[in-house]
């Protein structure tokens, strides 16, 4: 019994899920500050994704078809996060699929990493959509993908705001950028 209760009934959604939590670390480890810190501050990115995060590893976790849509749109949002740095930054394809060679100020050496998180997170994603989502809900994924459109000029934003961050009032959090010159 005790088993079966901790069994994680759609595990690619979890991923999904694991791999957003591991984007917004790896970015808040580098020194580049987490998504929507620039309009909420640190505190309150911090707080919004120290709650939201949970909560759809919950859901993922328990499995129930009353989370079917929000999963869906979730996952569709979390394969479209990954993609948009694919769109934001510069990549090659020279020894296979695309890679990033630069992205929000990282240090080179942090960039193989980083792409294997967002190949990871969009990879988990899109098996939960294709493997884990009911046929009838998949429209909700699509919706997620269409919502993360606008978290490229969101992304923008942000990393102009850090720059200017790094530029006016260093802090430990966007040690990760260099203040532009000039």
């Amino acid at each position: 019994m005790l088993a079966e209760a901790r069994r994680v009934r759609r595990p690619f959604h979890t991923l999904a899920c694991v791999g957003t939590a591991a984007h917004h670390a790896f970015e808040q480890g580098a020194g580049v500050g987490l998504v929507f810190q620039p309009y909420i501050g640190l505190r309150g990115a911090g707080t919004l994704w120290g709650l939201s995060l949970p909560t759809w590893l919950g859901a993922a976790a328990a499995g129930s078809s009353r989370w079917d849509r929000p999963l869906a749109f979730l996952s569709g949002l979390a394969l479209g996060g990954s993609a948009v740095h694919f769109t934001l930054w510069p990549w090659t394809a020279e020894r296979g699929p695309p890679m990033l060679t630069s992205a929000e100020g990282l240090r080179p050496e942090l960039l193989p990493a980083y792409n294997a998180v967002l190949y990871a997170w969009g990879m988990s994603a899109l098996a939960a959509l294709a493997l884990e989502t009911p046929r009838g809900t998949r429209r909700w994924g699509m919706a997620g993908l269409v919502a993360a459109i606008p978290l490229r000029a969101s992304a923008r934003h942000h990393f102009r705001w850090l720059s200017e961050q790094a530029r006016s009032d260093p802090a430990w959090w966007n040690r990760g950028v260099r203040a532009p010159a000039g």
